[in-house]
């Protein structure tokens, strides 16, 4: 072998392990903005059971946006992900902010007085034509509030038939909310954005 061969050969893997190293660069950022997200940004959730249907079905994926309420409030309707004990978390809706008084009364929903639109659940009201979906309530009858109190929130499950929320295990913590649920991506079928 010459040494022209040899200067070629070296300067050959002298490359190959620039691009390795330059691969293997790459791929630490890759993996470090991947866990970043996933912890701060945004996460992923298998739904158990009915409770949210027919929005959400039992082990539907959905991703869970953790950040939209460090810019910006909850919203009545929004979808979201809370801890409701030290090992397991829920997914309801928001249906009372702080300060808000509600009262269902001949399956209609009444917030401060007012006739609210539930029309994620007119599906399920066409099966119950015959009784009510939701059964008479209000606040004070449940908690012995009259208002959601401040730094609270009053969540329901969408299926008011065979759902544990608010009306059983009381007033959500804006601390135990862990984020909005925004988009249902499993089965890949039935992706869409959560509403």
């Amino acid at each position: 072998m010459d040494l022209e061969s040899r200067v070629t050969n070296s300067e050959r893997k002298q490359k190959i392990k620039k691009e390795i190293i330059s691969w293997a660069q790459t791929l630490v950022v890759v993996l470090v903005l991947v866990v970043a997200i996933r912890a701060f940004l945004f996460t992923n959730y298998i739904v158990y059971g009915s409770s949210m249907m027919p929005t959400i079905q039992d082990r539907e994926r959905v991703i869970i946006n953790k950040i939209g309420y460090d810019v910006g409030s909850p919203e009545r309707f929004d979808m979201i992900v809370f801890h409701a004990t030290e090992t397991t978390d829920y997914i309801k809706r928001i249906i009372g902010l702080p300060g808000d008084t509600i009262e269902f009364r001949e399956d209609n929903l009444y917030i401060n007085g007012e006739l609210m639109e539930e029309t994620y659940l007119n599906e399920m009201k066409e099966e119950y034509k015959t009784r009510s979906y939701t059964d008479d309530f209000n606040l004070e009858w449940l908690t012995g509030e009259k208002q959601v109190p401040e730094g609270h929130i009053f969540v329901l499950g969408d299926n008011r038939r065979n759902s544990i929320d608010s009306r059983h295990i009381g007033f959500i913590s804006m601390d135990q909310i862990v984020g909005k649920a925004d988009i249902a991506y499993w089965p890949i079928k039935d992706f869409r954005k959560l509403k």
